[in-house]
Order: structure tokens, then sequence, then C-alpha cells
């Protein structure tokens, strides 16, 4: 028998509807009518009160509140700082021809600031496995504009001149360099270069989130027949209360799902009122500007000769690059999570000694009840769980194109300006806003004349559903996605 399955799976092109099936007004087929009724009929159905609950726990929620915090906020922006590298390196540095002793760097840099090499510096220049040291003798003026050359001793060559395997190189094929000390004669003075400490800024901006469910009077006083059931396990005869529960939940979905999906509008734009509307950072779109991005992971498969370990080993070697955070989460779909299985089941005791388990209080059993599975690698410790959000045909599992996201545990160290005071924030987090007069983390308010509220005459519950917030992604460096090309 061929593999694969017997029939179509159930996707959106074979499927007449998803549900839930979110319509305005309630399902005719909920209610008993005189139609659904043959009086010929001399033997009395048995009818199943119980509604299937065929899809489960529908919700996909859970990822932020396992990996992150939320705390409020008084304006209509964040801002954070994060430092910058405390070493000096460039991999942009352009060499003169044959009998050089001179190297050049754009000034300003890419970066929009002006060189950090100074007289005295000793340094290691290289292209590819080509590697020579040299000491930074003097800066040679230069005009607006034009780029700041530096005349250099070559400490390896018995000329001191760049070997030839290092002369000539351009903006488009450049040498590497980075400082690695300094070295002064005796009764020198002015020793050392002043170097400010260097840092990035980055901002992000609420977005208001908003739903209702409604429903009329007469309706809300209508009993049905089938007995409906909500995932908080509450339940009864009455179809609305199904109906606003599911919108609760959407809700607070859609939340999550923001947070991860949204982007920033590159132009501005409004709605239909006339209100500007301006998006927020995800998740996502961050990691792609500012993270890392891992393309086709496949870690039980050889690529190219190497092994599905040796695949997961460029990751920890690119982390090694970054801030090196010994524990990391990985949110994974189906497919990525087994692979990874795939991958550890080869290694002969894997993981002897165990994990520490350190972001669950080194408690394996909070590990495991949470979803979470944990295993080591190198100096890393990784805690691998299926997330859902991924899976889904209905969300991301309806696109197949991200495959996971790694996130590193713990926190990181910023100063709030509201306390004056140096506080560890988790690496990714939520803000939203509030103050005193108004909390809008989740707001819920209900208008109309029906089910003992008088706002207004109209003859209808109208449930109302609001949120401001945005999402801070600091260090985003440490962060993958893993992702299909």
């Amino acid at each position: 028998m061929a593999q694969g399955f017997a029939q179509a799976p159930a996707t959106l092109a074979n499927l007449a509807h998803l549900t839930p099936r979110p319509v305005k007004g309630l399902f005719g087929d909920n209610y008993l009518s005189l139609t659904d009724m043959d009086w010929a009929q001399q033997f009395l159905p048995e009818v199943y009160e119980k509604e299937v609950e065929r899809y489960g726990n529908r919700t996909i929620t859970g990822f932020l509140r396992m990996v992150g915090a939320e705390m409020p906020m008084a304006s209509d922006q964040v801002v954070w700082s994060e430092q910058g590298r405390l070493h000096i390196a460039y991999d942009t540095v352009k060499s003169g021809t044959a009998a050089s002793k001179t190297i050049a760097l754009a000034s300003p840099g890419a970066d929009g600031k002006v060189p950090l090499l100074g007289p005295g510096m000793t340094i290691v220049i290289a292209k590819g496995n080509d590697t020579v040291k040299a000491f930074v003798k003097s800066l040679v003026p230069i005009g607006a504009g034009a780029d700041q050359v530096y005349n250099i001793e070559v400490y390896d060559t018995a000329n001191g001149q760049l070997p030839a395997a290092l002369t000539g190189a351009t903006a488009a094929a450049p040498l590497s360099l980075f400082v690695f000390g300094s070295e002064y004669g005796k009764g020198s003075s002015l020793a050392g270069n002043s170097i400010d400490a260097s840092f990035t800024t980055f901002s992000n901006k609420p977005i208001i989130l908003r739903d209702r469910y409604s429903v009329n009077g007469s309706d809300v006083a209508q009993i049905g027949w089938v007995e409906v059931t909500t995932e908080i396990g509450t339940g009864g005869y009455l179809w609305y209360l199904k109906s606003e529960h599911e919108s609760r939940i959407r809700f607070e979905d859609y939340l999550e799902m923001s947070m991860v999906e949204a982007t920033g509008a590159k132009s501005a734009f409004t709605d239909a009122s006339g209100a500007a509307i301006t998006g927020t950072q995800g998740l996502f779109d961050t990691i792609e500007e500012r993270g890392l991005v891992y393309n086709d992971p496949n870690f039980s498969s050889v690529v190219a000769g190497a092994t599905g370990l040796d695949q997961f080993d460029s990751i920890l070697q690119e982390l090694d690059k970054q801030g090196a955070i010994e524990e990391n989460m990985l949110f994974l779909d189906r497919g990525t999570s087994l692979s990874i299985d795939n991958m550890l089941a080869t290694q002969n005791s894997y993981g002897a000694g165990g994990t520490s388990y350190g972001v669950f209080d080194n408690s394996e059993d909070m590990a495991l009840n949470l979803g979470f599975s944990g295993f080591r690698r190198g100096s890393y410790d990784f805690y691998k769980t299926d997330w859902k959000y991924l899976n889904d045909s209905t969300t991301r599992g309806l696109i197949d194109d991200i495959k996971g996201v790694l996130v590193p545990a713990g926190t990181s160290t910023v100063y709030d300006q509201q306390l004056g005071q140096n506080i560890s924030r988790p690496f990714l987090h939520i803000r939203y806003r509030a103050s005193e007069a108004d909390d809008r983390r989740l707001k819920s308010w209900v208008t109309g004349s029906v089910g003992g509220n008088y706002t207004s005459d109209e003859d209808a519950m109208n449930v109302h559903f609001l949120s401001e917030r945005t999402m801070c992604t600091q260090a985003a460096n440490n962060f993958v996605l893993l992702k299909a090309t």
C-alpha cells in the first residue's frame, strides 16, 4: 500500500467550511422547528444534546504567557536602548596596492560614524585564512567625504608591508580587522584613544485592537436544544453564551497573533473615519529586520554533506557571535519538532547528565507539564515545544512558511525612566496602555437594553472588547527565525 493519506486531508480547499464559523446571527440549525419533525414518524428520535468538540481546545494563545510578561505604559511610544559591541572590529577595510603600508576605512562608515581606530592600537588584519598583525602608526589627514587612511607597520613582514594576499582590497572585496591591544614607546604621551560608549535606540508604538459581539433581545430569551460548552467549562442551552465566549477567546487570540504578526506601516494611511493607522512591529518582523534567520530547517536530513546535528551546530556558532545566552526556548511546528527528535535520537545517550531546566526553577516536572522537553548542546540549554499557532490550518499552518522561532530565556537589564532605576525585563514582553484613569490591557463592557444593561433603547446586548498594546523585542540579535524559503 502506498504511503500517504488514503484520502485528501481536511484542508481549506476540500472543507465546506471551518468551525467555528463566525457569522452574524444565531445558527438556524440550533433550534427545533416544525419542519424538523415528521409527525407521521411514530418513534421518538434519539437527540444528542451535547455539542461534539471535534477540534478540541481551539485557542492558540499561550506563547506570550510562557516567554514574556505584560506591563503598563503611559505614552504613545516605548523607547529602549541596547548596548553596542565592546570591542572594535571592521569588515569593510580597503588596502593599497603592492608595497602598501596603508589601510583605509570609509569616513563616515555605513553607520554614519567616524572609524574608531587610532595611533598606538595593535590590530589583526585578515582575508580568509591569511592574517597579519600590525601597528597603527598615524592617521593621514583627509578631505571631506574621503576615506580615513591609516599608516601602519606590519609586525609579520621584514619590510613592514602588507603581504600580497592582503593588498588591493576594495569596498567590493574588503579585508577584516579587529583591535587586540596597543603598544607605546618609552616616554610616550597622549596614550590611548577616547572612545564614547555606543548604543542603539529602538522604539515601538501600541495599536488599538477592538471587537464586538451583538445579539438581539429575542434570541437571548430563546432556549436551544443543543447544550454548548465553552473552553472554560461553562455551558447551557443558550447559544448566545457560546458565541459571546468564542468572541472573547477569539479576541484574546488576536491579541497574541497581532504581537507576533504585526508590522509597521511603511507609508501613512488612515481608516475609513480618517484616523491614522500606523501598525506596530511584531515578533516575526523584528527578527527579520534585526535578528537571525535560518532557512529550510530539517535537522534529521543530510544537506550538502552536513548532518542534522551539523546544521543545528551552525545555529549555535552564530549564537556564539551574539550574546551567547545560555538558555533558549524553541517554539516549533510539528515537522521541525520531529526532525529535532530524530536528530537527537541518533545520538548515543544524548544529553546524559541532564538539562539544568533553569528557566523552570530547575524542575524537570514543571517543564514537562508545560509541554517542554529539554536538551543540552555545547554550552546551551534548549527547551523545545510544539507551537499550535504554526500547526493550525486557520493560522500559520495554512501558509507553512514559518517553521519555528528560538527565543532567549531570562531577562535583560534596562533603565526605567518612570521608576528611575535599573530593572530586569524579559527579552520579549508586552507593554499595554494604562494609567490611574484607564487600564487598556483588556477592556470589556456591555451596552444596550438586554441582560440587565440599560445604556440605550437598543433591543440588543452588545459586548465590546478593546486592548491597546505593543511588543518589545530586546536583543533581537539573539532570536532565530526558522523559515522555509
